[in-house]
């Protein structure tokens, strides 16, 4: 890995809502994912998530731009090897994550940078309450946010995937502090 950098912007939340959150279109894409109602940081919620946008005055956009070197860019990987690399990158959401909780304050809400994965296996799976509901956050994504769109205006990148059993150029992890209530 080359490393890794983050990127800030802030934006009103009512511009971010008109721009770039569709909840009807995100949590039906939400419905396709395996794992749909499987984790607490996912959809289907027993709130209404525009209740959630419209508490708050500011978005900062947080995300973490992972790029990899031209040797891990330049081999081909078996699927079970790129897999597990990409779980590997994916554990350092955690560690990612902490930036996030320490700008928190009582008028504040952390959004997750993509799933929830701080325990092996949500207990949601199993009709279990969250073991970390003090941890767990949810992702703009599952808020209705449009984050491939979102990262390409805002800051120019577009969202990059494994392909071909290839490494992308980059990884961007992108969560947010939803901040000044209202």
């Amino acid at each position: 890995m080359k490393g890794i950098s983050k990127l800030m912007a802030d934006i009103d939340v009512e511009e971010f809502v008109e721009n770039y959150v569709d909840v009807e279109h995100f949590q039906g894409l939400c419905k396709e994912c395996e794992d749909y109602g499987k984790n607490w940081s996912c959809p289907p919620f027993d709130f209404d998530v525009m209740e959630i946008w419209n508490t708050f005055e500011k978005l900062k956009i947080i995300a973490f731009k992972i790029d990899f070197d031209e040797e891990e860019l330049s081999r081909e990987y078996d699927v079970r090897e790129l897999d597990f690399i990409l779980k590997r990158v994916e554990r350092m959401k955690i560690k990612l994550m902490n930036e996030i909780y320490a700008l928190e304050d009582e008028n504040s809400y952390g959004l997750f940078l993509g799933k929830c994965n701080l325990c092996m296996k949500c207990t949601r799976e199993f009709g279990m309450p969250c073991k970390m509901p003090f941890k767990m956050r949810h992702s703009i994504e599952s808020l209705g946010g449009n984050v491939d769109k979102c990262i390409e205006d805002i800051f120019g990148f577009k969202i990059l995937y494994a392909q071909n059993n290839h490494l992308p150029e980059y990884i961007i992890y992108v969560g947010g502090l939803l901040y000044e209530k209202k």
